[in-house]
């Protein structure tokens, strides 16, 4: 996280707060130590931001302290809730985490949706590895060594070029090209007992791998209905 974005993040927590937050509190939840908190406070109250309190007894922010708007109706602040809290459902710890930060933004525009709740039931993670993982060595073209454990518990060691994650209500699968095999294949994340990012990249290789997977396999693999976002 950026310091910028780090800014952010207090300003939303404050304001979404009905008491003092202490220092500790927002560290815990942005994963930096009190003493970074305690100076970006000071960073922030040097600009003017209406920022009170004081160590020990925790930071309040004035009411009526207003950052740029983002122009959301009612049902797209639902949508976007809805599917924030959907997150909890899988087994991306990094993703939730990030999920929980994009909720205190949402409702600095849209505060509150109780009427709206996601059961968590049945979503429990056993998963060896962290799927964030997988997700940075997807944005950043890198491969990824992985001991993979198959249906019989056979467990091989592979080179992958990973390039999508299945997002199932059960469990996720990474999409990829392996060495091994030399070809497109699907790991399960919860058969992953160990990964390492490597040094290799795939930069470029991506779209044609995904292309030929779209064209080749999806259909038997997931049924999805993507949102269609112009560019």
């Amino acid at each position: 996280m950026s310091r910028t974005d780090r800014y952010f993040e207090i300003i939303q927590i404050l304001r979404a707060a009905d008491r003092p937050v202490l220092a500790a509190e927002m560290a815990e939840a942005l994963e930096v130590s009190v003493r970074t908190i305690y100076r970006d406070i000071a960073y922030l109250q040097a600009r003017s931001t209406p920022i009170y309190g004081e160590t020990g007894v925790g930071y309040v922010m004035r009411g009526g302290y207003d950052l740029p708007a983002v122009s959301f109706n009612a049902d797209e602040a639902e949508a976007v809730y809805l599917g924030l809290s959907m997150i909890a459902r899988t087994s991306d710890r990094g993703l939730w985490k990030s999920a929980k930060g994009a909720a205190r933004k949402l409702q600095a525009i849209a505060p509150g949706v109780p009427h709206l709740i996601t059961s968590s039931w049945g979503a429990t993670s056993t998963n060896a590895v962290d799927t964030s993982q997988v997700r940075h060595a997807i944005r950043e073209e890198r491969k990824l060594q992985i001991d993979y454990g198959d249906v019989n518990g056979e467990v091989t060691n592979r080179r992958i070029w990973p390039v999508a994650l299945i997002y199932y209500a059960d469990n996720e699968v990474c999409v990829g090209w392996c060495e091994l095999r030399e070809a497109i294949r699907h790991f399960r994340i919860d058969r992953i007992l160990s990964i390492l990012q490597l040094e290799d990249h795939f930069t470029g290789k991506a779209k044609t791998i995904l292309a030929e997977w779209e064209r080749t396999q999806k259909s038997a693999s997931v049924d999805a209905r993507p949102i269609h976002i112009p560019s």
